[in-house]
């Protein structure tokens, strides 16, 4: 593969009536580890965790020694931090060798970097963020970049300012017009948060994070010797064709053929439009290495690019929402807020019963749920997505260790 380089190409599913009383009262699988290639690490009994009734007890996460890995840091989906739930904000590494990527940077991921031993992660001060090569965003939805900055803040003192080594930060661009809800209807004028520039894209943000704690990096310089963020931090807008870009509101998930964002000697990554509107835009990844492939869904309700950019992968690691949950949560008669939230999750995530026809559609190996909404839904709940699928599940568990190839 070549040098590191950034390209300067840089609805709703059908309706169901699900009953809820098989997801109350379930106890987890322990043959779940097993079925996912895997072994609990650590020897510890899939059921050693008590939590509330009805609730899943995690199980030990899966191990792998393969070179190329998928590494899961949060599998929790949504901004909620959920009751009775173990699990972190969604955040993903692809570890290459002694290197690694990082997709979404929910929160508690600096954390669950040193719990997955990624890096330099024995050592206080000097890692694991000395191993990071990238980070991929897949959107800019709050659960997917709260801790982003904590990467280059606090990252300080965990292994980011390495020599000769720019952190790049890849995702979506300024969206270029405000969002309007499943009516058509766009934010009174009055209620648009930084109306000179209300939907900053990834290079955008990150500029203004720098702004914000220029305090903190300040006091770092002159105390402690740290360059300034600019030497070591950069957000890069992943750069759309125009002709895909030039509506957001009229059609945010246009049919498209992946494009390039990235490759150096370990990895090439491409991506492609996912829909999950109103935002825009939001975008898939694929990580192709010397081993096999892998594909992230970001978020998205069931997508014909996202099939074709999976095509083929070892593992997709895919979102995935409990449609159930969602009436329960929103049940009807349902005000103007209420309604609007439940037509964004039903219309813009994949359901347990779409998502297995989506990986079967793609012809992958193995299809891993992640970004689990909500983070406290029985396992035997999830586990159903394999109904549609023929070829090996894993509901993700935090901290599961994936082999790509």
């Amino acid at each position: 593969m070549n040098s590191p380089t950034a390209s300067s190409r840089d609805g709703i599913s059908r309706r169901r009536v699900l009953g809820l009383a098989s997801a109350l009262g379930l106890t987890p699988l322990a043959a779940t580890a097993c079925a996912s290639g895997g072994e609990p690490a650590g020897g510890a009994s899939p059921s050693a965790t008590a939590t509330a009734p009805g609730r899943a007890a995690p199980r030990a996460p899966l191990t792998s020694t393969a070179a190329n890995r998928v590494v899961l840091l949060g599998t929790s989906g949504g901004p909620p931090w959920w009751n009775d739930s173990h699990r972190e904000g969604v955040a993903s590494a692809v570890v290459v060798g002694d290197r690694y990527y990082l997709v979404d940077a929910g929160d508690g991921v600096g954390k669950q970097l040193k719990k997955a031993k990624l890096g330099t992660w024995a050592k206080d001060m000097r890692g694991p963020l000395d191993a990071l090569e990238a980070v991929f965003l897949t959107h800019l939805h709050s659960d997917h970049i709260s801790d982003l900055y904590n990467i280059f803040g606090t990252g300080l003192q965990n292994g980011v300012t390495v020599p000769d080594r720019v952190l790049q930060v890849f995702g979506p661009g300024n969206r270029g017009a405000l969002p309007v809800n499943f009516r058509g209807e766009q934010i009174p004028a009055d209620q648009v948060v930084h109306p000179d520039n209300p939907t900053p894209g990834t290079r955008e943000t990150i500029e203004a994070m720098m702004r914000t704690f220029a305090t903190d990096f300040n006091d770092r310089i002159i105390d402690s010797g740290y360059p300034p963020p600019r030497d070591f931090f950069v957000g890069r807008d992943v750069d759309l064709p125009a002709d895909l870009a030039d509506d957001p509101n009229g059609d945010p998930h246009p049919r498209m053929s992946p494009i390039d964002v990235y490759e150096d000697d370990r990895v090439k990554v491409t991506a492609t439009l996912v829909q999950h509107a109103p935002v825009f835009p939001a975008f898939a990844y694929r990580f192709d290495t010397d081993s096999g492939a892998v594909t992230f869904s970001g978020d998205t309700s069931p997508s014909d690019n996202l099939v074709e950019l999976a095509h083929g992968s070892d593992v997709l690691v895919h979102e995935v929402i409990a449609e159930a949950w969602v009436g329960q949560h929103h049940p009807a008669p349902r005000d103007a807020a209420s309604e609007a939230e439940y037509q964004h999750l039903v219309g813009a995530h994949t359901t347990i019963e779409d998502v297995g026809d989506v990986a079967e559609r793609a012809g992958v190996k193995k299809l891993v749920l992640n970004h689990l909404v909500p983070g406290n839904w029985p396992v035997e709940q999830w586990e159903k997505a394999g109904e549609t699928f023929s070829g090996e599940l894993v509901v993700g568990e935090d901290l599961d260790s994936i082999a790509i190839g």
